[in-house]
Protein backbone atom coordinates (compact mmCIF):
# COMPACT_ATOMS: atom_id res chain seq x y z
CA UNK A 1 0.00 0.00 0.00
CA UNK A 2 1.30 3.41 -0.89
CA UNK A 3 2.05 5.34 2.30
CA UNK A 4 1.07 8.60 0.62
CA UNK A 5 -2.52 7.43 0.06
CA UNK A 6 -5.00 8.78 2.73
CA UNK A 7 -6.66 6.19 5.03
CA UNK A 8 -10.25 7.48 4.23
CA UNK A 9 -10.51 7.56 0.47
CA UNK A 10 -13.99 9.23 0.62
CA UNK A 11 -12.79 12.20 2.58
CA UNK A 12 -12.04 15.04 0.18
CA UNK A 13 -8.71 16.71 0.46
CA UNK A 14 -7.39 19.92 -0.77
CA UNK A 15 -9.33 23.16 -1.27
CA UNK A 16 -12.71 21.41 -1.97
CA UNK A 17 -12.82 19.73 1.45
CA UNK A 18 -14.36 22.65 3.45
CA UNK A 19 -17.17 23.14 0.92
CA UNK A 20 -18.13 19.46 0.94
CA UNK A 21 -18.09 19.33 4.71
CA UNK A 22 -20.31 22.41 4.94
CA UNK A 23 -22.83 20.82 2.52
CA UNK A 24 -22.95 17.62 4.56
CA UNK A 25 -23.44 19.52 7.79
CA UNK A 26 -26.24 21.59 6.22
CA UNK A 27 -28.02 18.45 4.95
CA UNK A 28 -27.69 16.82 8.38
CA UNK A 29 -29.15 19.89 10.08
CA UNK A 30 -32.10 19.96 7.63
CA UNK A 31 -32.83 16.27 8.23
CA UNK A 32 -32.67 16.84 11.98
CA UNK A 33 -35.10 19.78 11.69
CA UNK A 34 -37.53 17.72 9.56
CA UNK A 35 -37.44 14.85 12.04
CA UNK A 36 -38.13 17.22 14.92
CA UNK A 37 -41.04 18.88 13.08
CA UNK A 38 -42.51 15.49 12.16
CA UNK A 39 -42.27 14.35 15.78
CA UNK A 40 -44.07 17.52 16.96
CA UNK A 41 -46.87 17.08 14.38
CA UNK A 42 -47.30 13.44 15.37
CA UNK A 43 -47.53 14.30 19.05
CA UNK A 44 -50.06 17.09 18.40
CA UNK A 45 -52.24 14.78 16.31
CA UNK A 46 -52.24 12.09 19.00
CA UNK A 47 -53.10 14.69 21.65
CA UNK A 48 -56.16 15.85 19.64
CA UNK A 49 -57.38 12.25 19.14
CA UNK A 50 -56.52 12.08 15.45
CA UNK A 51 -54.63 9.10 14.04
CA UNK A 52 -50.97 9.85 13.64
CA UNK A 53 -49.31 9.60 10.25
CA UNK A 54 -47.17 6.52 9.92
CA UNK A 55 -43.43 6.95 9.71
CA UNK A 56 -42.10 7.08 6.20
CA UNK A 57 -45.27 8.64 4.71
CA UNK A 58 -44.70 12.05 3.21
CA UNK A 59 -46.69 15.10 4.26
CA UNK A 60 -47.97 15.60 0.72
CA UNK A 61 -48.90 11.95 0.04
CA UNK A 62 -52.23 11.38 -1.76
CA UNK A 63 -55.21 10.25 0.42
CA UNK A 64 -56.32 6.63 0.22
CA UNK A 65 -59.53 6.25 -1.86
CA UNK A 66 -60.65 3.28 0.26
CA UNK A 67 -60.47 5.40 3.43
CA UNK A 68 -62.49 8.16 1.76
CA UNK A 69 -65.21 5.64 0.76
CA UNK A 70 -65.33 4.27 4.31
CA UNK A 71 -65.67 7.77 5.73
CA UNK A 72 -68.49 8.61 3.30
CA UNK A 73 -70.28 5.36 4.13
CA UNK A 74 -70.03 6.07 7.85
CA UNK A 75 -71.38 9.55 7.33
CA UNK A 76 -74.37 8.21 5.37
CA UNK A 77 -75.07 5.57 8.00
CA UNK A 78 -75.06 8.21 10.72
CA UNK A 79 -77.57 10.24 8.70
CA UNK A 80 -79.82 7.21 8.18
CA UNK A 81 -79.76 6.32 11.88
CA UNK A 82 -80.52 9.82 13.07
CA UNK A 83 -83.61 10.69 15.09
CA UNK A 84 -84.92 13.06 12.43
CA UNK A 85 -88.68 12.71 11.96
CA UNK A 86 -90.14 13.49 8.58
CA UNK A 87 -93.45 15.41 8.95
CA UNK A 88 -94.70 13.76 5.78
CA UNK A 89 -94.95 10.44 7.58
CA UNK A 90 -97.01 9.36 10.53
CA UNK A 91 -95.86 7.26 13.51
CA UNK A 92 -96.06 4.01 11.55
CA UNK A 93 -93.77 5.39 8.80
CA UNK A 94 -96.51 5.70 6.20
CA UNK A 95 -97.69 8.91 4.65
CA UNK A 96 -101.06 10.13 5.86
CA UNK A 97 -103.33 9.93 2.81
CA UNK A 98 -106.50 11.52 4.31
CA UNK A 99 -108.59 8.48 3.41
CA UNK A 100 -110.39 8.48 6.76
CA UNK A 101 -111.55 12.09 6.32
CA UNK A 102 -112.78 11.46 2.79
CA UNK A 103 -114.68 8.32 3.78
CA UNK A 104 -116.24 10.05 6.78
CA UNK A 105 -117.39 12.97 4.63
CA UNK A 106 -119.12 10.67 2.12
CA UNK A 107 -120.69 8.63 4.93
CA UNK A 108 -122.01 11.80 6.59
CA UNK A 109 -123.68 12.94 3.38
CA UNK A 110 -125.23 9.49 2.85
CA UNK A 111 -126.55 9.33 6.41
CA UNK A 112 -128.05 12.81 6.03
CA UNK A 113 -129.93 11.75 2.88
CA UNK A 114 -131.23 8.63 4.65
CA UNK A 115 -132.38 10.72 7.61
CA UNK A 116 -134.53 12.87 5.33
CA UNK A 117 -135.85 10.21 2.94
CA UNK A 118 -136.32 7.35 5.40
CA UNK A 119 -134.81 3.92 5.59
CA UNK A 120 -135.72 0.27 5.64
CA UNK A 121 -135.08 0.22 9.37
CA UNK A 122 -137.64 2.97 9.95
CA UNK A 123 -140.19 1.17 7.82
CA UNK A 124 -139.76 -2.07 9.77
CA UNK A 125 -140.09 -0.21 13.09
CA UNK A 126 -143.28 1.50 11.88
CA UNK A 127 -144.84 -1.78 10.73
CA UNK A 128 -143.99 -3.38 14.06
CA UNK A 129 -145.75 -0.60 15.99
CA UNK A 130 -148.74 -0.87 13.67
CA UNK A 131 -149.03 -4.59 14.35
CA UNK A 132 -148.74 -4.06 18.10
CA UNK A 133 -151.50 -1.41 17.94
CA UNK A 134 -153.79 -3.74 16.04
CA UNK A 135 -153.27 -6.45 18.63
CA UNK A 136 -154.04 -4.03 21.48
CA UNK A 137 -157.22 -2.71 19.89
CA UNK A 138 -158.48 -6.01 18.52
CA UNK A 139 -160.64 -6.55 21.60
CA UNK A 140 -162.28 -3.17 21.19
CA UNK A 141 -161.32 0.40 21.77
CA UNK A 142 -162.24 3.94 20.99
CA UNK A 143 -161.40 5.65 17.72
CA UNK A 144 -158.85 7.92 19.44
CA UNK A 145 -157.16 4.91 21.00
CA UNK A 146 -156.98 3.12 17.65
CA UNK A 147 -155.48 6.20 15.99
CA UNK A 148 -152.88 6.56 18.72
CA UNK A 149 -151.94 2.87 18.91
CA UNK A 150 -152.00 2.01 15.21
CA UNK A 151 -151.04 5.23 13.46
CA UNK A 152 -149.40 7.51 16.03
CA UNK A 153 -146.90 5.00 17.44
CA UNK A 154 -145.80 3.98 13.94
CA UNK A 155 -145.32 7.64 13.03
CA UNK A 156 -143.24 8.30 16.13
CA UNK A 157 -141.09 5.19 15.54
CA UNK A 158 -140.27 6.37 12.04
CA UNK A 159 -139.35 9.84 13.33
CA UNK A 160 -137.14 8.32 16.03
CA UNK A 161 -135.19 6.13 13.58
CA UNK A 162 -134.74 9.03 11.16
CA UNK A 163 -133.53 11.21 14.02
CA UNK A 164 -130.88 8.64 14.92
CA UNK A 165 -129.60 8.64 11.32
CA UNK A 166 -129.55 12.45 11.37
CA UNK A 167 -127.52 12.45 14.59
CA UNK A 168 -125.02 10.00 13.10
CA UNK A 169 -124.70 12.19 9.99
CA UNK A 170 -123.98 15.21 12.19
CA UNK A 171 -121.32 13.46 14.28
CA UNK A 172 -119.56 11.82 11.32
CA UNK A 173 -119.52 15.11 9.39
CA UNK A 174 -117.92 16.92 12.32
CA UNK A 175 -115.32 14.16 12.59
CA UNK A 176 -114.46 14.55 8.89
CA UNK A 177 -113.86 18.27 9.33
CA UNK A 178 -111.77 18.13 12.51
CA UNK A 179 -109.81 14.96 11.61
CA UNK A 180 -106.72 16.85 10.26
CA UNK A 181 -106.31 18.57 13.64
CA UNK A 182 -105.60 15.26 15.37
CA UNK A 183 -103.08 12.50 14.80
CA UNK A 184 -100.08 12.73 12.49
CA UNK A 185 -99.88 15.88 10.35
CA UNK A 186 -100.45 15.48 6.64
CA UNK A 187 -98.10 17.09 4.09
CA UNK A 188 -101.08 18.12 1.97
CA UNK A 189 -104.07 20.24 3.05
CA UNK A 190 -107.48 18.64 3.20
CA UNK A 191 -109.06 18.62 -0.28
CA UNK A 192 -111.84 21.10 -0.86
CA UNK A 193 -114.36 18.49 -1.94
CA UNK A 194 -113.90 16.63 1.35
CA UNK A 195 -114.75 19.76 3.32
CA UNK A 196 -117.70 20.49 1.06
CA UNK A 197 -119.18 16.99 1.35
CA UNK A 198 -118.62 16.94 5.12
CA UNK A 199 -120.33 20.30 5.47
CA UNK A 200 -123.26 19.04 3.40
CA UNK A 201 -123.52 15.98 5.65
CA UNK A 202 -123.59 18.21 8.74
CA UNK A 203 -126.29 20.43 7.20
CA UNK A 204 -128.43 17.41 6.27
CA UNK A 205 -127.95 15.98 9.76
CA UNK A 206 -129.12 19.18 11.44
CA UNK A 207 -132.12 19.43 9.11
CA UNK A 208 -133.00 15.79 9.71
CA UNK A 209 -132.82 16.29 13.49
CA UNK A 210 -135.18 19.26 13.33
CA UNK A 211 -137.73 17.46 11.14
CA UNK A 212 -137.55 14.26 13.19
CA UNK A 213 -138.07 16.16 16.45
CA UNK A 214 -141.05 17.99 14.95
CA UNK A 215 -142.61 14.73 13.80
CA UNK A 216 -141.98 12.92 17.08
CA UNK A 217 -143.57 15.65 19.20
CA UNK A 218 -146.37 16.30 16.66
CA UNK A 219 -145.17 19.87 16.07
CA UNK A 220 -145.19 19.81 12.27
CA UNK A 221 -148.28 17.71 11.61
CA UNK A 222 -150.64 16.75 14.41
CA UNK A 223 -152.30 13.38 14.70
CA UNK A 224 -155.83 13.17 13.31
CA UNK A 225 -158.66 13.23 15.81
CA UNK A 226 -161.86 11.16 15.73
CA UNK A 227 -165.09 13.13 15.23
CA UNK A 228 -167.70 13.01 17.94
CA UNK A 229 -170.74 10.87 17.17
CA UNK A 230 -174.28 11.80 18.23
Amino acid sequence: MNPGTPKNPTTPTGSAAPAVLDAEETAAEENTAKDAAHSLDKGAAEAEGEPAVADGAGAGSAPDPAQDRDADAGFKDSDDDSDFTDPDFDESGKESSGLASAAAAVAAAGLGVVALSGSWTGKVAAERETLIGQIKTSGGGTAAQQISEIYGDAWHSTALVNGLFALLALLVGIFALVRPAFGAPSPHPQPGWVRAVATAGIALGVLGLVISAGMYFDLIVALPTAGTTK
